[in-house]
């Protein structure tokens, strides 16, 4: 893959963990990957194990300042929405999260072979429409997998964190992602009539 690709200002697909492509609102760099479990095999089926991989998402937050804005863990598969904030964040990030689940899981279940797949896929985020598609695809994942009725009924998605952003373990960067969708005012979860006061999520455009 020629070198120069991986930085051009468009638009940009591609198989490769070390992929870094410029994108939304031409200032930031942002992308959306997923990885799948090897073989398509169902090792998150438990909540537990989803929870591990959510914990090391966390700590690449903490150790390399991985600047998350969305995520979804499945049963079987990530989604990641990220931006990229310095040389090298993304991929030691997905070496530290990838790396380390699969390590505890295999040491736990005495098993051997791989974990993920071999690459992540890949994608630029190119304008602000791309980025609500993306916010609305990890959100109703579980959904249109017919799972949950509702992005809020699966725990281990960032819709949750977008809605009422927690004081501490926060994973999501709320300020970077409200830059980013051009959103202004937000002042965290408030007790409004029926609910939380949230953060204007696209996927409350479909009704949900």
């Amino acid at each position: 893959m020629p070198s120069q690709s991986l930085f051009s200002p468009r638009p940009y697909l591609a198989h490769s963990l070390l992929a870094s492509v410029h994108g939304l609102r031409s200032i930031s760099t942002s992308m959306y990957k997923t990885h799948r479990c090897h073989k398509k095999e169902f090792l998150l089926k438990f909540a537990k194990d989803r929870q591990r991989w959510l914990y090391w998402l966390f700590e690449a937050r903490k150790r390399y300042g991985l600047c998350v804005l969305n995520y979804v863990v499945t049963s079987n598969h990530i989604h990641l929405l990220v931006k990229d904030t310095g040389e090298s964040v993304i991929p030691k990030s997905l070496q530290l999260i990838a790396g380390r689940t699969a390590q505890e899981f295999n040491q736990r279940k005495g098993r051997k072979g791989a974990y993920w797949e071999d690459r992540y896929h890949a994608t630029a985020v190119g304008s602000d429409e791309h980025l609500f598609k993306c916010l609305v695809y990890i959100d109703l994942n579980m959904v249109r997998a017919g799972v949950v009725r509702h992005p809020a009924e699966w725990m281990q998605g960032g819709y949750h964190e977008i809605q009422s952003p927690p004081q501490r373990y926060r994973i999501i960067d709320i300020s970077v992602l409200m830059e980013l969708s051009g959103v202004d005012g937000y002042a965290g979860p408030t007790r409004q009539r029926g609910g939380w006061g949230h953060f204007p999520h696209p996927v409350g455009r479909l009704g949900y």
